[in-house]
C-alpha cells in the first residue's frame, strides 16, 4: 500500500501500474505465444485516435490539477474537489485516459492478449486506486463529495 499523510488519499496499487501491469503481461504473451487473431488495417487509425485522446482528455485533467493547486502524485495533499472539465463527465478522467491509452497501445502493439488482459486492468485499478480514492474524498470532503457522485458517474 502506498501510504500518504491524512490529506492524501493512500492507494492500494499505484494506477499506472494497476492499468500497466495486465498491458505488459500481454506484451509478453503475445511474444510468447504469437497473435492468434489478425486485427486488421482498422487497428491503427483507431490506435492513433485513442493516443491522441488520451493526450488531450489528460492534459486537460492534469491542467486542472494544477489551477486548482491540488495534489496529483500519491502523498501529495488533495486541496480541492474538481467538478469542472472532464470531471463533470466522469469522477475519474486520468483513469478513463489511461485505461483509453492501454487500449490505443494495444491496438497499435499490435497485442490481441492485451486486449483480453484489458478488464483486468480495469478490475485493479477499481481495487487499488478508485475504491481507495472514494473512501478518501467522502471521509475529506463529505456531503459534497456524495453530492458529486450523484451528479457524475464513475467511469463516463
Amino acid at each position: 500500500m502506498v501510504n500518504g499523510s491524512a490529506d492524501a488519499v493512500a492507494f492500494r496499487l499505484w494506477p499506472p501500474v494497476a492499468i500497466g501491469a495486465p498491458l505488459l503481461v500481454g506484451w509478453l504473451a503475445t511474444l510468447v505465444w504469437g497473435e492468434p487473431v489478425d486485427l486488421g488495417g482498422w487497428r491503427i487509425p483507431l490506435g492513433w485516435a485513442l493516443v491522441l485522446f488520451f493526450v488531450g482528455w489528460n492534459g486537460w485533467s492534469l491542467w486542472l490539477f494544477r489551477r486548482h493547486e491540488t495534489g496529483l502524485l500519491p502523498g501529495q495533499p488533495t486541496q480541492a474537489m474538481i467538478e469542472e472539465g472532464p470531471y463533470r463527465l466522469s469522477r475519474n478522467p486520468l483513469y478513463v485516459g489511461l485505461l483509453t491509452l492501454y487500449l490505443g497501445l494495444a491496438l497499435l502493439a499490435p497485442t490481441f492478449w492485451g486486449l483480453v488482459l484489458f478488464p483486468a486492468a480495469v478490475l485493479l485499478v477499481l481495487w487499488g486506486a478508485i475504491r481507495p480514492e472514494e473512501r478518501f474524498l467522502r471521509k475529506r470532503f463529505g456531503a459534497q463529495y456524495d453530492d458529486y457522485t450523484r451528479r457524475v458517474r464513475r467511469w463516463l
